[in-house]
This record gives structure tokens, sequence and C-alpha cells, in this order.
């Protein structure tokens, strides 16, 4: 008898615990090409704003050792784009899918929330780590306050599940973390890109227009174990562990740190089949160690 891979997210049930992370394999249609979604247990898609944006000028993406830089700049259709012309595609189809919800203010995501609520979208990501313009640029997710405004604001909106992705940008992601819990998130995912730089030593100017961008990839792996742990410890609702997952031992050790499921990210840019890869390794680590449902190893670390 095969293992149990099926999991539930703030009510929300999943065939599997893998979830490709949004932005990574936009809405879906340039996989159909490669394998069924319908193998995946979810997937978040493409982040999307009220309005279509541009996003930022290249080079905006650059490979670095063990991952990659990104500053795209949430480019994007917008909402209404999204549900006349994506979410079609998406309606019907067995697998769980994740709006992830960007705003350059509380009105923004509220709107998006407002628009989403009757939609066939299964979840909602809430990405707060968008700079509030109208309080002098400062990252949403980088203060309680803020934090748990965007999420109080959006409950009220939506019936959705709402799901609050963490950034590691912060000195104490627990306390972000417990306050958009108490706000009404009902799970979180960590973590988002790590804020990182390279500089062109021939040109003397940075690798990315933008100047810096996120870090992901292999080389953030150990610090997205560590804040999934933390966070897993102090909050109640479940959390979504993503950040450098490539390999079937990776998102076992994910979860044995506290995550309920896994996002697999910059992977996909030079693997597209790594969630396949890992769904069948955790399958196959299941069956020789005689877990029987993937539930059973979430949180079984044991610190010294």
């Amino acid at each position: 008898m095969k293992p149990s891979m099926k999991v539930t997210i703030a009510g929300v049930e999943l065939k599997n615990p893998v979830i490709t992370a949004s932005g990574c394999c936009g809405y879906g249609r340039e996989y159909d090409r490669l394998y069924p979604m319908e193998k995946l247990g979810g997937i978040s898609l493409k982040g999307m704003t009220l309005e279509e944006r541009q996003g930022n000028p290249p080079c905006r993406i650059a490979e670095t050792p063990s991952g990659m830089l990104n500053s795209v700049g949430l480019q994007n259709p917008g909402v209404e784009a999204f549900l006349r012309d994506e979410l079609p595609n998406l309606t019907g189809r067995d697998v769980v899918k994740i709006a992830n919800v960007a705003g350059s203010s509380i009105e923004d995501y509220c709107a998006i929330a407002e628009r989403l609520d009757g939609s066939a979208v299964d979840m909602l990501e809430v990405n707060i780590s968008c700079p509030n313009v109208k309080h002098g640029g400062a990252s949403f997710g980088a203060d309680c306050t803020m934090a748990s405004q965007v999420v109080s604001e959006m409950r009220r909106r939506t019936k959705k599940p709402l799901m609050v992705k963490l950034t590691p940008n912060v000195t104490d992601i627990v306390s972000i973390a417990r306050a958009v819990e108490d706000a009404g998130a009902d799970a979180v995912s960590l973590i988002n890109t790590v804020l990182a730089m390279r500089i062109d030593i021939k040109t003397r100017r940075p690798v990315l227009h933008n100047n810096v961008g996120g870090l992901s990839g292999p080389a953030v792996f150990p610090i997205a174990v560590r804040m999934v742990w933390q966070v897993a410890n102090a909050v109640k609702v479940p959390v979504i562990g993503m950040g450098g997952i490539e390999k079937w031992q990776d998102a076992i050790e994910m979860m044995m740190a506290g995550a309920q499921a896994i996002q697999i990210g910059a992977a996909l840019f030079y693997d597209p089949y790594t969630p396949l890869r890992v769904l069948e390794g955790m399958e196959r680590w299941m069956e020789q160690n005689g877990v029987s449902d993937i539930n059973e190893i979430v949180g079984a670390v044991r610190p010294w």
C-alpha cells in the first residue's frame, strides 16, 4: 500500500505537499507541455497586482554561486487580465490554485482580494515583501503593525483562506508570523528571497539594474530551515516551507523542521521536473522508512 501524501492547509486538501513557488512557473501553461500540473499538490501563481505592471528594466535576473538573484519587479498583466485570460485555463483542474497577491498600498491588496473572492482560486498567498508606497517605501512584512493591517483588512474582504508569505529580511521573523496569525492569517509561507547584491568588477556596476535583488536557490536553504523551525514552534497555523529546495532530501528536512507543505522555486529554472523528482523521492523514502502518512514527519526534528 502506497503511503498517503495528502496534506490539509487551512481547510484546503492537497493530494501531496509539493507546490510550485510563485513566479517560477507562470500560470501553469508552460508546464502543460512537460507534465500535467495535476501531478502536483498545488501551484502558486505568478504574483499579481491590481493594475498591469511592466516590471523592472533588465538585467533583472543573474546567476550566483548556488543560487540566483532576481529583481523582476512583479511584471504581470493585472488582476482583471488574470481573471479573463488565465484563470479559465486553470478552472476545473485537479490542483490547488494559489493566487499570489501584491500591492503598493493596503487598498490595492483589498481590491484584489475582493475581485478574487468569488473566483475559482482556492487560496490567496499574500506577498507582504512589497514596499508600502504611502509610508516611506518600507516593506509591509518588515513591521508587525503594517503586516497586521494588511491581513486584517484583507480578512474582512474575502472568505478565501489567506496564506501570508513572510520576508526573511527582518530582525525577528517570529514576531511578524505571530502578528499576521493574530490578524487572521490561515497559514504562513516562508521564506521569500533574501536581499542581496553582486557587482560586475569590469563595469563597476551592480549586475542587476535595480542594484539589489532577492537571492534564492540552495544558498538560502539553511536560512529557510532555521526560520521555518522557529515559526512552526511559535504559531498554530500551518507553515509552508520554501527557500532552496531542490532535492527530495531537502523537502523531508523542511517538513521535519515544521512545514506541512513545501514550495519549489529557483530549481525549476534549471530542472522543471524537480517537483516530480522530489515527490517520487519522498514517496520512496517513506516506503523504505515505514512512514505511512507524510504528516507523521511534520515537526519531527528532535533538538538537542
